[in-house]
């Protein structure tokens, strides 16, 4: 039966024509494998999988085998036949088939009838839909080979996975197959490990050793991101770590994100390591009385949290356990949260263009089943937020029940050079937090009102934004963010002497250089730099050292000529300067 949670499974004609690709692997197996038993084969993004208990694990030459014959039920052209059995029979049916994991689906499901659907001999539990004939999948490639638990849980058997992706035609499917060959390239593990920018190891799963040149983009990320929270009238501020239980139980945190949190105990007091930066935020602006005048004030932190993950779901810079946030918290009046909003989109969308993501997709999520407040500040906040994007008219997608525990948000997805989306901004209305933490500020009636309290992330997690970075530039970073902007590599020891001149210049027009004097042929000295993606590589000869002079190529193996050694340092800078 295909997977039909909300996560995995999205509509369109290219979804069901990988779903209908899924049954066809599925179909395949059974041929080559007549014991295997069945789990669930859902369409997902850019593919689709199904799972399999086998007597041995799958290997490689089985996924040749497996998509051979899968080519040859497409050209069968058999048709997509949907049935409906009542549950009792439907049971029995897969039981005398061996199918146990079929059973235990078909007993999870509510209604009376279920359907299945049938294409030459094979039958499965499904709910639909698929295209007409098998022969419509046009394309189809297998990727992959994974261990699965059986429904996710860990308390259940391990089950092989085949991951594969179909296409309405081989030309969509060459250029897919294309990019994976790219992003497997661009891997920001594999390019962390080459261009020495971090490691993970045992001592600390799931968190990330920045070496000197990773954290050169680290703290450059957040100098960038300080120029804009100063034209943005943001106040930096840093709150502790570790906080009592209390807190995170009064901010609702420990109801709706226990289970994610690292807990200590002292001094007969339970503690905290802060998931989120919020509460801290909440107490900062607690501590003073503030006036209408003040608002709206906008407390910013590059606040490092932790929250625990599975040792299976951590996947480098991407997903991990300790992190830093590029969060923000405005504290506004009511007639003034739409114009928030508004700033906040503006803000999001500089930031996002100065790294080249021109191209972005917008969600509204509402109010989800476990939630904190009432209708009334729920529907308000929702409309404050669909009304400022409607004022830019960017077009947003509505998310039924996703929004944050405490408040609706607005989500950013943005694209990389490969057309991949991420998942990164995102602007959180909250009324509920300011209610439980009693907040005020004194109005222009002399009363005491409570704010409104937005929350917002643009990096989201400077981790997982450097992860995303590395692979939208395939380790070759812009100028201003690359950690070495110049190489300088002499081509004999004769010109030692003045290559550290050069350097000595560089370093004081703050530059980031380095010097290779090593008795190496200078081919390979820029094939190494070539390698490292350094932008610049500055050679100097006899003829370089006696004009006093560089042999400049850019990266690419871009040959720019001579260059005086004032003219190249003002061009570099430049550059730098603006962030081309």
């Amino acid at each position: 039966m295909a997977d039909t949670k909300k996560e995995d499974f999205v509509h369109g004609d290219l979804d069901r024509l990988r779903h209908s690709a899924a049954h066809i692997l599925a179909q395949a197996v059974k041929r080559l494998f007549p014991n295997a038993k069945l789990g669930m084969g859902p369409a997902i993004k850019d593919g689709f999988y199904y799972d399999f208990e086998v007597e041995r694990n799958f290997t490689e030459e089985d996924l040749v085998k497996i998509e051979q014959v899968m080519n040859e039920i497409i050209a069968s052209g058999y048709a997509f036949e949907r049935d409906e059995m009542d549950k009792s029979a439907a049971v029995d049916f897969f039981r005398q088939r061996g199918e146990s994991y079929k059973c235990e689906i078909i007993q999870g499901i509510p209604d009376s009838k279920v359907s299945i659907y049938k294409d030459g001999e094979f039958i499965d539990l499904c709910r639909g839909p698929h295209v007409q004939k098998s022969s419509e999948v046009k394309a189809v490639k297998l990727l992959s080979i994974a261990g699965a638990y059986w429904r996710g849980s860990e308390q259940n058997k391990m089950l092989q996975r085949i991951y594969g992706t179909a296409f309405a035609s081989r030309k969509e499917l060459d250029e897919h197959v294309r990019n994976l060959e790219e992003a497997k390239k661009r891997d920001h593990r594999k390019l962390g490990r080459e261009l020495d920018l971090f490691s993970f190891h045992e001592e600390s799963p799931g968190s990330v050793f920045f070496h000197a040149k990773g954290y050169f983009i680290y703290n450059t990320l957040i100098e960038f991101m300080r120029e804009k929270l100063r034209g943005g009238g943001y106040r930096e501020v840093q709150a502790p770590m570790v906080l009592s239980d209390e807190l995170w139980k009064r901010s609702g945190h420990y109801e709706h994100f226990k289970e994610a949190m690292y807990f200590t105990k002292q001094e007969e007091r339970e503690f905290a390591v802060k998931p989120m930066n919020c509460p801290g935020h909440v107490l900062i602006y607690g501590s003073q009385q503030h006036s209408y005048r003040e608002l709206p004030l906008r407390i910013a932190e590059f606040g490092r949290v932790h929250r625990y993950e599975k040792s299976g779901v951590t996947h480098g810079l991407l997903r991990v356990r300790s992190f830093t946030q590029d969060d923000a918290h405005h504290f506004c009046m009511v007639e003034q949260l739409e114009s928030e909003i508004k700033s906040l989109i503006e803000l999001t969308k500089d930031v996002y263009q100065a790294f080249g993501f021109n191209e972005y997709s917008v969600a509204v999520s509402t109010r989800p089943p476990k939630a904190m407040g009432s209708d009334e500040i729920w529907n308000q906040a929702t409309a404050a937020l669909k009304s400022a994007l409607e004022s830019f008219s960017i077009p947003y997608e509505i998310h039924e029940g996703e929004g944050a525990f405490y408040g609706p948000k607005i989500d950013f997805v943005i694209f990389d050079s490969l057309r991949r989306p991420w998942q990164c901004g995102t602007i959180q209305v909250d009324f509920s937090m300011p209610e439980r933490f009693e907040l005020e500020y004194i109005g222009s009636d002399g009363n005491r009102h409570r704010p409104v309290m937005v929350h917002r992330a643009i990096y989201g997690s400077l981790e997982r934004f450097l992860g995303i970075l590395i692979e939208h530039y395939g380790g070759a970073f812009p100028l201003w963010l690359a950690p070495v902007q110049v190489l300088i590599a002499t081509i004999s020891e004769k010109q030692e002497g003045f290559a550290k001149e050069v350097q000595g210049r560089l370093l004081k027009a703050g530059l980031r250089s380095e010097l290779d004097i090593r008795p190496e042929k200078i081919g390979y000295k820029i094939r190494e730099a070539e390698t490292q993606k350094i932008p610049y590589v500055a050679v100097i000869g006899d003829r370089e050292a006696e004009s006093r002079t560089l042999a400049v190529r850019g990266r690419g193996r871009k040959d720019l000529g001579a260059l005086d050694v004032e003219g190249f340092i003002k061009r570099v800078q430049d550059e730098t300067q603006s962030r081309r």
